[in-house]
């Protein structure tokens, strides 16, 4: 498979703190890919230095053979590349239905497309992928009356109406009542397979990110510290010295 996202000598400091330094790494085209490591240990940014919440300060980072690190979150969104949060950013006083037409802009190119009215096709997809998700018969509630882990299945499902090529999910099962764990998973692997969206995964469920990922990158005080298949790392002596031994 080829590189769909090439991250090359990333550096990024706040002020004395340094989050990531010297960090590389690519991420196969239609695979799953997983991102491991303690609390603090700068995934996070890398996330946001890739999806361009803020500017790196040395390094390149590719999208499809493209430089994007200078780009605004809106151009890199609109090329396909998005992600969602630890925290659902989803709009609680507006239904299902309507939080999926209002994040359909990320992909118009421009504010006129934006305000136009959603067509029928916008609709029967918002509904199509709400069923995907398993939220169809909640669908005209108020988001904010959903469970937790419901609202993180409305993002997952919000960020697959902009048709992405490839999506990066910080903890998605972070905060999930255990029962709808498994059905998250169940639809990562389909979008991954039925979708053709390639996934990049930060997740501290050591159970889930083995069972998903193809290959894992585990990261440790901002430095990239190992990556192999999910049996590597798990046998990887420096990942169960910094990271491992304390699941």
């Amino acid at each position: 498979m080829t590189a769909i996202i090439e991250i090359q000598g990333v550096c990024k400091a706040y002020g004395g703190v340094v989050a990531n330094k010297e960090v590389s790494m690519e991420i196969k085209s239609g695979g799953i890919t997983g991102l491991i490591g303690p609390n603090g240990s700068g995934k996070t940014t890398l996330f946001n230095s890739v999806v361009g919440y803020h500017p790196i300060d040395a390094g390149s980072i590719k999208f499809e053979g493209k430089e994007i690190s200078k780009l605004q979150v809106q151009d890199i969104a609109r090329l396909g590349l998005l992600r969602t949060f630890q925290q659902t950013r989803i709009y609680g006083l507006m239904n299902g239905v309507e939080n999926m037409l209002i994040s359909l802009p990320h992909r118009k190119m421009n504010l006129w497309d934006a305000l136009k009215p959603n067509s029928k096709e916008d609709y029967e997809k918002a509904d199509r992928l709400l069923e995907f998700v398993g939220l169809y018969e909640k669908r005209l509630l108020k988001s904010g009356a959903l469970s937790f882990g419901q609202q993180k299945l409305l993002e997952f499902a919000m960020a697959l109406m902009n048709e992405p090529t490839c999506l990066l999910l910080d903890e998605p099962t972070a905060g999930i009542n255990p029962t709808l764990i498994n059905g998250l998973i169940d639809r990562l692997k389909r979008a991954n397979a039925e979708f053709g969206i390639t996934l990049f995964i930060i997740e501290h469920n050591m159970r889930v990110i083995m069972n998903m990922a193809d290959t894992i990158y585990c990261m440790a005080h901002g430095e990239m510290l190992a990556q192999g298949t999910p049996d590597e790392i798990q046998n990887d002596q420096r990942v169960i010295d910094a990271y491992l031994g304390a699941h």
